[in-house]
């Protein structure tokens, strides 16, 4: 049985990904990791005026990288929008900890599966026709972390500058 692995394509989508989530400063001279490592419990669930807070970003963009992942692991896309702003309540530094560690281990796991895929599924349907292929959903995850990064680090320099 030929062994597939990872595509210049998976490479390639593993890296961005990496960019944005864990490691990177080419794009946005930041990372997701970065800026949610270096601000404190309190600082991450501030509120600024009608902007959502940082852990709250945080949580949304982990929704759907842990929804995606399941379905990478064999399991089905479980996940809805209207849920993706659901977190709970965060009142210490252990729930922050908690948030922060899972979105690291979560983004790490979808980075893997992202560049040890089968070579042949990037263009598969992602579970119903209508959602597109794996690769139009892996491009729309790190399109929506990077959107969300921009939040995260202009809301964060708001508080830092208080």
């Amino acid at each position: 049985m030929e062994e597939n692995k990872a595509t210049p394509m998976n490479k390639e989508l593993a890296y961005r990904l990496k960019e944005v989530l864990l490691e990177g400063k080419w794009i946005a001279n930041t990372n997701f990791k970065e800026q949610i490592t270096s601000v404190s419990w309190e600082q991450a669930i501030e509120k600024i005026e009608n902007l959502n807070t940082i852990a709250l970003l945080t949580f949304h963009v982990n929704y759907y990288l842990k929804g995606l992942l399941n379905v990478f692991e064999g399991g089905n896309l479980e996940i809805k929008d209207q849920f993706s702003f659901d977190m709970p309540e965060i009142t210490s530094e252990a729930d922050w900890l908690k948030l922060v560690n899972e979105f690291v281990c979560n983004a790490e796991q979808f980075i893997s599966h992202v560049e040890n895929m089968d070579k042949n599924i990037l263009t598969q349907p992602f579970v119903k026709t209508e959602y597109g292929s794996y690769l139009r959903n892996i491009e729309a995850q790190i399109e929506h972390s990077y959107y969300h990064l921009g939040q995260v680090s202009l809301i964060r320099k708001m508080i830092l500058q208080k």
